[in-house]
């Protein structure tokens, strides 16, 4: 049987002896968010990773975060636990395509969720995240833009944006389109007292159910600061965790229990401790394709 207690006491030493800073995203393991030094979202996680003194950045994430990481401190040793860990939503656009979907559309500002690779960051004009897309498109003073990869957060910048025309790329999470508004209903006949908060990632007529459509970190605010006493939690499963500690005492279901992303759940604790111990996992960026997505990354990160 692992024993968590003692891989818990072991990496923070490790992190101490390697100058080290542990991110982890939301959605990792609770064993791995709870050894974390920061849990959050893509923007906020990427926002300390520019800022860190450390020498080194260990990413609890996928591959497109630590590559985030690595445009933003370029200095830093940025470390991923798990290599194989991966996004398909990331992989729905290549560079080349998100340069042809410019050609077809001359003049229009392509605006990239940061769930990309570093290659299609590069040909972008401004990244965004679920947590700051609506003001980031709002900042362009645009009618009309274009938004890759992902359609469902796209028709949710447009219904909160209806002045501004978004041109989607066809992209989507896998964990969040899968759900359906029957899914939502029938939770919400078990619960009819349950707040439903949502991602941005779920598709449009899944939102409209919504009492509130967040970000994770959103979510996390929300549950703390509102009178409800019982969510139902439509995102990868992995908030639930956040969420108890966000708000003690209040009860949280999770519309599908196969909202797991694959990926996320890649990274252990004992890779965590690996991946420090060795020094393994090293993510690298091209340093033209960094020096070219550094532009819409920091654009990102100072907006919102």
């Amino acid at each position: 049987m692992t024993d968590v207690y003692a891989l818990h006491a072991e990496i923070a030493r490790l992190a101490k002896e390697r100058d080290a800073v542990i991110l982890a995203h939301n959605y990792q393991r609770a064993e791995v968010q709870d050894t974390a030094h920061h849990v959050g979202d893509s923007l906020g996680l990427s926002r300390i990773a520019a800022a860190t003194d450390a020498s080194v950045i260990v990413f609890a994430g996928v591959h497109f975060m630590a590559e985030t990481a690595k445009i933003l401190s370029p200095g830093k040793t940025v470390l991923l636990p798990e290599p194989r860990a991966g996004c398909p939503m990331a992989d729905m656009i290549t560079a080349e395509q998100a340069v042809a979907f410019k050609a077809a559309h001359p003049g229009l500002p392509l605006v990239t969720y940061v769930n990309s690779s570093a290659a299609v960051k590069a040909v972008t004009d401004i990244c965004c995240t679920s947590a700051n897309a609506v003001e980031v498109v709002r900042s362009l003073g645009a009618e009309r833009i274009l938004f890759a990869p992902d359609r469902n957060l796209a028709a949710w910048v447009a219904s909160q944006l209806p002045e501004v025309e978004v041109v989607a790329w066809d992209g989507y999470c896998p964990v969040h389109d899968m759900v359906t508004p029957a899914m939502v209903i029938e939770m919400t006949d078990i619960h009819p007292l349950a707040e439903v908060i949502t991602h941005p990632e779920c598709r449009p007529e899944v939102n409209a159910l919504a009492d509130a459509v967040l970000s994770t970190s959103g979510m996390l605010r929300h549950v703390a600061e509102s009178d409800a006493d019982e969510f139902i939690v439509v995102t990868e499963g992995g908030l639930l965790h956040g969420l108890s500690k966000a708000a003690p005492g209040k009860r949280f279901y999770n519309v599908e229990p196969k909202m797991v992303c694959p990926n996320m759940k890649l990274t252990t604790l004992e890779k965590v401790r690996d991946t420090l111990r060795d020094m393994s996992g090293e993510v690298t960026v091209p340093a033209d394709v960094s020096a070219a997505a550094l532009t819409s990354v920091e654009r990102m990160v100072s907006v919102g």
